[in-house]
This record gives structure tokens, sequence and C-alpha cells, in this order.
């Protein structure tokens, strides 16, 4: 259920992202109140995932889901530039977040 949660938390912190983006600077109510509600949905489900994970193998991964998943978004959705680059990049967060887990699944 942790696993779960944090997956969630990680999902809650893209939206944070991005409705900080479309809040123009807090200049949108709407976004910048979408952005406030995101943050506190995301660090409370991180909180509680971390009841039962390791602090750093869940932030790790809560901070990937995050990371991966807003440059996606934004490359996706909102126009970001694409290159080789920034994929191999996302790339390489992934497999951070992969090892710290195999290193802590003991």
């Amino acid at each position: 259920m942790a696993w779960i949660l944090l997956i969630v938390a990680g999902l809650f912190e893209v939206a944070m992202a991005y409705s900080l983006k479309m809040s123009d600077g807090f200049s949108h109510v709407w976004w910048a109140a979408g952005f406030l509600g995101f943050a506190l949905l995301s660090f409370g489900l991180l909180a509680l995932a971390l009841k039962d994970l390791q602090v750093g193998t869940a932030y790790a991964v809560w901070t990937g889901i995050g990371a991966v998943g807003t440059a996606a978004l934004g490359m996706i959705a909102l126009g970001d530039d694409t290159s080789l680059v920034r994929i191999v990049s996302i790339g390489l967060i992934l497999a951070g977040v992969v090892g710290l887990n195999l290193a802590g699944a003991h």
C-alpha cells in the first residue's frame, strides 16, 4: 500500500508542477489554488508512504516520478524542447531510481 501511495504522490507532484506553470507566476488564481492543493496532496501522501518505506528510496522515487513525469509532460503538452540528450537524461533518472530500489531490496 505504501508504494501505491508513493506513486500517486509522485503523480500529484507532476500535477503540482503543471499547475505552477499554468498559474503564470500565481497570476491565475485557479491554477495557483490547484498548485497548492496538489502540493498538499503530494506531500501528504509522501508522508504516509514514509511510515513504511526507507526515506532515501522513497524520496528518490517520488522526485523521480516528478522529474520524469514533468519533463515528459512539458515535451508532450507544453512544447518544451525534445532532444536526444533530454531523453537520455530522463532514462538516466529512471535508471537511478531503479538502482536505488534494487539496492534497498534485500
